[in-house]
């Protein structure tokens, strides 16, 4: 898919109030017990049971399992000496129809045709791991101003397996929010797919460059869990 740049206009989401199911996204104050985002060790056995508690409390899933982690950093020399990943540029979905589930089957073989059979979600949680943020904010697209055309299916080729993405199509329609300076002990839980059609199911998101971004602004870095919800 071409690149197609835009200029949009985005709220500060700050302003009102936002829900998982009408939106399809929320912003919450959420402390972590966290001391270093870089340590694998500690991500695996603190943060991942705190936000398997957090997707619990905002979606009411009976069970939370988290598949999958990612730091980034707007930092090219941070990002080159620990090798860890860039902020992304581009809008997009993470998971399309076919990938959400595939996953599934991937990550839980033996139990996938029994959660297949009732709801589930993927809900991700993302907030930044050291300052506020001043640096590629990330914006958030209502799910109720995407039309199902906007979304195009992108391929992505790992090892062993091949995943889905969607790509998304400009529309001026498109709704967009973003929250100013998000700090550590905030984070912005929101939905990448739910299986039930008459809610929020695909929220598209973005990194974007922020015009009143000042000279001296420190670069992002940030965090972002991948869970699956099932009710």
């Amino acid at each position: 898919m071409t690149a197609d740049p835009r200029r949009v206009t985005l709220q500060n989401g700050r302003l009102a109030p936002h829900t998982l199911d009408g939106d399809g996204f929320e912003l919450v104050d959420h402390a972590t017990r966290m001391k270093d985002f870089l340590d694998e060790d500690e991500v695996l056995r603190v943060y991942y049971p705190e936000m398997i508690e957090l997707v619990k409390a905002r979606t009411g899933a009976a069970r939370v399992v988290v598949f999958d982690h990612t730091i980034r950093t707007a930092d090219d020399e941070k990002r080159e000496k620990l090798k860890i990943r860039e902020v992304v540029r581009r809008v997009h979905n993470d998971y399309t129809e076919w990938s959400a589930r595939q996953r599934v089957k991937d990550m839980l073989p033996d139990e996938a045709e029994a959660l297949l059979a009732r709801r589930f979600a993927v809900v991700q949680v993302w907030r930044p791991i050291s300052w506020p943020v001043e640096t590629h904010p990330l914006a958030m697209c209502d799910a109720r101003s995407v039309a199902a055309d906007d979304l195009v299916v992108a391929e992505r080729r790992y090892p062993g397996r091949v995943g889905q993405t969607y790509s998304v199509k400009y529309n001026p329609a498109h709704t967009w929010v973003w929250f100013p300076r998000m700090r550590r002990e905030e984070a912005l839980v929101f939905k990448v797919y739910d299986s039930l059609t008459d809610r929020a199911r695909f929220v598209p998101h973005t990194a974007f460059d922020d015009p009143t971004t000042p000279a001296n602004a420190r670069p992002r870095e940030s965090i972002e869990i991948r869970t699956f919800a099932f009710f």
